[in-house]
């Protein structure tokens, strides 16, 4: 790596830091005062604006025929935002999970995640398919939202009834137009450094992956994907440090509904070919990420909160994973002992306490 990519990389930590402070500021803002929630705003204004690199990087790679980066970067952006993103989160402060998340969200994070695999069955995403995808995309923005209006009318009817007795409350909460213009600013200079920061780094991250000289799917699930999610884990550690906890969740389940509904299809929309995915993605990475979508729902309710513990049970997951990736695409022999290991020891003995949770979390309110 050269001094100047040596001095874009450096620079891309501290634009990433900063548009993250500043995205977070302005969204939380505007979001009381338009009278949407701030899980709202993170499942799609903040999830919209920190997918954007990967929007830039997969479309690219699929115009370019570097199909394997373009899947990848999905594939291994999904698994960040939940093992990385959330683990890293959670080990700042644990995170309160909404009903709403629960019950709405993440079974449609799954549903996208399940129907991406599907779709990928016969070796690759039609372009098509790819507008269905796109759709989806539009038809949860538009429900999301909808329905979180339409149940915070009784709250906001409240407030404002409070506010007559709170002249202060009132002048907290007002939108006027000078401040609904700085909010607006803070959110597309936080959003503009972000995908700058991001670039940066993944441009030098990735010099060096092809310097060790792994595959362009190892590079998409790991490299790109990690440095495309880095406005994610921005976002979502800054909002957790400042108590966006709300922001900080819905912000991950929120880029990976994106990550697969809009940036794959507009990968297979505007590519003349669609998207191909190789077998070794179909047959292991895609699974993967399916399970760590349906791992999210007995993690997310049990106690309706992702403590310390389980941000390090992920955090430990991700590394595991990254691990073997390296393994597998060095032909190391150690990775057939490393997966054995995974998958006789380490996989159960998480499944066993996930549903001891889970039982006791259904049981909790009979008690």
């Amino acid at each position: 790596m050269d001094f100047n990519t040596t001095v874009l990389f450096i620079c891309g930590f501290a634009l990433l830091i900063v548009g993250a402070e500043m995205l977070v500021r302005g969204a939380s803002r505007l979001a009381i005062a338009a009278g949407i929630s701030p899980l709202v705003v993170g499942l799609t204004v903040v999830a919209y604006g920190t997918s954007a690199p990967e929007v830039a990087v997969s479309v690219q790679s699929a115009w370019a025929g570097q199909a394997d980066i373009a899947v990848g970067n999905v594939v291994g952006s999904n698994l960040a935002n939940i093992l990385l993103v959330l683990g890293v989160s959670a080990m700042i402060t644990p995170l309160i999970v909404s009903r709403q998340l629960v019950r709405w969200s993440v079974p449609v994070m799954i549903g996208a995640a399940v129907l991406m695999y599907l779709m990928a069955l016969d070796g690759g995403i039609a372009r098509w398919e790819g507008v269905l995808l796109l759709i989806g995309a539009a038809a949860f923005t538009w429900l999301t939202i909808h329905a979180s209006r339409r149940e915070t009318q009784a709250a906001a009817a409240k407030a404002a009834d409070e506010a007559d007795d709170d002249s202060d409350s009132v002048d907290e909460h007002r939108l006027t137009p000078l401040r609904f213009a700085i909010d607006v600013v803070l959110i597309v200079l936080g959003l503009a450094a972000l995908v700058l920061g991001a670039g940066w780094l993944v441009d030098g991250a990735v010099t060096v992956a092809k310097v060790l000289g792994v595959s362009e799917l190892v590079i998409g699930l790991t490299v790109v994907a990690v440095g495309t999610s880095l406005p994610e884990i921005a976002t979502s550690i800054v909002a957790a440090a400042r108590g966006q906890r709300d922001i900080a969740v819905g912000n991950a389940v929120g880029s990976n509904i994106f990550n697969v509904l809009l940036v794959i299809g507009l990968s297979a929309a505007v590519s003349p070919q669609g998207v191909p995915v190789s077998p070794e993605a179909l047959h292991f990475d895609m699974p993967m990420m399916i399970a760590v979508s349906i791992v999210c729902l007995p993690v997310f309710f049990t106690g309706w909160v992702i403590d310390r513990f389980e941000g390090l049970v992920f955090l430990g997951y991700y590394i595991a994973y990254t691990i073997y990736l390296y393994l597998r695409s060095t032909d190391s022999a150690a990775a057939e002992p490393f997966n054995l290991a995974m998958l006789l020891f380490v996989i159960p003995l998480t499944l066993v306490v996930l549903i001891t949770t889970t039982i006791r979390a259904l049981r909790r309110p009979r008690e």
